[in-house]
């Protein structure tokens, strides 16, 4: 969880800032406020509705009604963030709160229109990969995609967020990330005509194709759009070999640079682990204690269900 909260935080403070401004004043440290006013170390949507769905698999199991209301309480009250208010929340994660907030279908709540791709459900998805990580493939697919349709609905983002559960699973099955991506490719690419989820798979032929990894970054995009998210968290994952190269190079892509920073943070996090982490980033973090001590509680759910 403090892969997602470190690059969350690293990007917080330059979140639209173009990546020409970035190649003139990179991010480089945890720094604070710029384009939301924000200290040092403060975290986002990203990582208060990642930690809103922790504590809903620690305590209550897979129960999206659970999760729901949690993600209710984050926004109306301020639940899981920061400083007790909320300062980012995408359009589509709102419409679909006050879904949730009306009683409607949690498996329904997130808008299935295609403009409603961007990448609120891949954002917060990395513990349901963990929790489902030994759940059997089907299994974990159903659960990943019906998570995602808490907030995003439509195929796409259901799709997106399998794919980084695939990643994930191999990366936690101790794969180095160039061969857990290529036994990802293998997996996602068996899907076929299978489920419905086979019809958007050309959205992500980059992904699965075996060509992210040496694509220039120039043909990384960083905006809020689902797939290109899961692209250049991917890429940089690829190219770097450390935690900290892996979100600095997310967070200076520019753009939607907290959810990019998240994104790789997540999975740098897996695969190098808390004790690859600056320490000065994780002493800055918001509310560390209290991260720390519900990700031990997640911890210890993992191993019992592994």
């Amino acid at each position: 969880m403090f892969g997602v909260a470190v690059g969350d935080a690293l990007g917080v403070p330059v979140e639209f800032v173009s990546r020409e401004g970035l190649r003139k004043k990179p991010v480089c440290e945890m720094t604070g406020y710029g384009t939301h006013h924000q200290p040092p170390g403060t975290w986002s949507d990203d990582t208060s509705l990642t930690l809103c769905l922790v504590e809903s698999l620690v305590e209550a199991g897979y129960n999206l009604a659970d999760a729901g209301k949690r993600f209710v309480r984050w926004y109306r009250e301020g639940y899981w963030t920061p400083y007790g208010r909320v300062f980012d929340i995408g359009g589509a994660t709102r419409r679909a709160i006050l879904q949730l907030e009306g009683g409607v279908d949690p498996a329904l709540a997130g808008p299935d229109d295609e403009m409603s791709n961007g990448n609120g459900s891949l954002m917060r998805i990395l513990p349901a990969a963990l929790h489902f990580a030994e759940s059997g493939e089907e299994a974990m697919r159903d659960a990943i995609c019906k998570i995602s349709c808490l907030t995003h609905r439509h195929l796409r983002s259901q799709l997106a967020c399998y794919i980084y559960a695939l990643l994930t699973n191999e990366l936690l099955a101790g794969n180095m990330p160039g061969a857990a991506y290529e036994k990802m490719r293998e997996k996602a690419l068996k899907l076929g005509a299978k489920t419905a989820l086979a019809g958007e798979m050309p959205h992500f032929k980059r992904v699965l194709n075996g060509s992210l990894p040496d694509l220039p970054e120039r043909e990384i995009c960083s905006d809020g759009y689902v797939v290109s998210t899961l692209e250049a968290a991917v890429w940089c994952l690829l190219n770097n070999a450390t935690f900290s190269e892996t979100v600095l190079l997310a967070v200076n892509l520019g753009g939607d640079s907290d959810t990019t920073g998240a994104v790789a943070g997540g999975l740098a996090g897996v695969y190098y682990g808390c004790g690859a982490i600056t320490r000065n980033w994780l002493e800055k973090l918001a509310r560390f204690e209290d991260i720390l001590a519900l990700g031990e509680k997640f911890a210890f759910l993992l191993t019992r269900n592994y």
